[in-house]
């Protein structure tokens, strides 16, 4: 069966799927489990290498509607893809190894809705690889303190290295117009990040953000997820897409401060990442010189790491002694 072309869901689910073929269902079987709501769901196919595709084209068109890339896009263009194609009132992106609670988006809805908010967030269940359900990702209490979430607040949660799970890791859902009018979508340049500077954009756009502290997300943490594995290009990339944020929007005292605050972490993550490197390549010396242009960033050195690079140095030294 065909969808209809003039039904408006309340609500677009947005699931990237990039070789997902063994995590995909769960994901849309939660979308399609949401109470109180009317659903559309949009599978963005982002050119899979093993029966991602096979898996969403086997649901009803008028259930999931499967949108499959040419080429690799990225999470950010595959989500984009999912964004154009969206009808939906409100937009919710859900990973394709994640899933949502039956009531998580009437909940998010009506506290938007009401609130007269464009953006609205809520609590995650963290859930490791080996099915272990651990605590929800941020202390319910809070959440309830925020209430609301500004840009300088925001931008504040996002300091590189300082905590286990920052403000980064939320997973919002917007008002489809607000996006549209404002022309907001993802930064296909980046690999990681790119939730966190769509989110900051529309916050500066003027959006505004309302907290739903219940636990409605359920996360899911992969070793190999390329949300777990922060390298050098991918701080690059950030700070990159950090410099045009800050030439693009306007910011008050308050995010201006935490702006800097992020840059410096992201700057010594730079650095800790280039002293990372150039220990694996066993390359002291130019270990060393990144450590001593940036002394702050040796703070980030775990004890292993900076016991290795000691005794590196003190090989280099004898061997130069030689």
């Amino acid at each position: 069966m065909q969808p209809d072309a003039s039904f408006v869901p309340d609500v677009s689910f947005v699931i990237a799927a990039y070789n997902a073929e063994a995590t995909l269902d769960r994901a849309i079987a939660s979308a399609i489990a949401q109470k109180d709501v009317s659903v559309e769901i949009v599978v963005v196919d982002d050119k899979s290498r093993d029966a991602t595709l096979d898996v969403a084209r086997a649901y009803p068109r008028d259930i999931v509607r499967v949108v499959a890339l040419a080429s690799n896009r990225g999470p950010g263009g595959a989500r984009n893809a999912g964004l154009d194609a969206a009808r939906g009132r409100w937009i919710a992106v859900l990973d394709s190894d994640d899933a949502v609670f039956p009531d998580r988006l009437a909940k998010m809805i009506a506290r938007a809705e009401t609130a007269g908010a464009q953006i609205a967030i809520d609590n995650l269940q963290v859930i490791r690889e080996d099915g272990v359900v651990e605590d929800a990702m941020f202390p319910r209490e809070y959440l309830e303190g925020l209430r609301e979430i500004s840009l300088a607040t925001y931008i504040a949660g996002n300091v590189v290295f300082e905590s286990k799970f920052n403000l980064g890791y939320l997973k919002p859902i917007f008002q489809r117009e607000f996006l549209n009018e404002n022309g907001l979508r993802y930064d296909e340049k980046l690999r990681i990040g790119e939730d966190y500077i769509l989110f900051a954009e529309a916050l500066a756009k003027g959006g505004k953000c309302v907290v739903e502290p219940d636990i409605g997300y359920a996360y899911h943490i992969r070793s190999g997820s390329i949300s777990r594995v922060l390298e050098l290009h991918h701080v690059e990339a950030m700070r990159k897409a950090d410099a045009v944020f800050a030439q693009t929007h306007q910011m008050d005292e308050a995010a201006q401060a935490a702006f800097a605050r992020r840059s410096r972490s992201l700057r010594k993550a730079a650095s800790f990442l280039s002293m990372v490197q150039h220990i694996k390549a066993r390359s002291p010396l130019k270990a060393i010189r990144t450590a001593l242009s940036d002394p702050a960033a040796v703070r980030h050195m775990g004890m292993p790491i900076a016991v290795r690079l000691r005794r590196m140095a003190a090989q280099f030294a004898v061997g130069v002694g030689r």
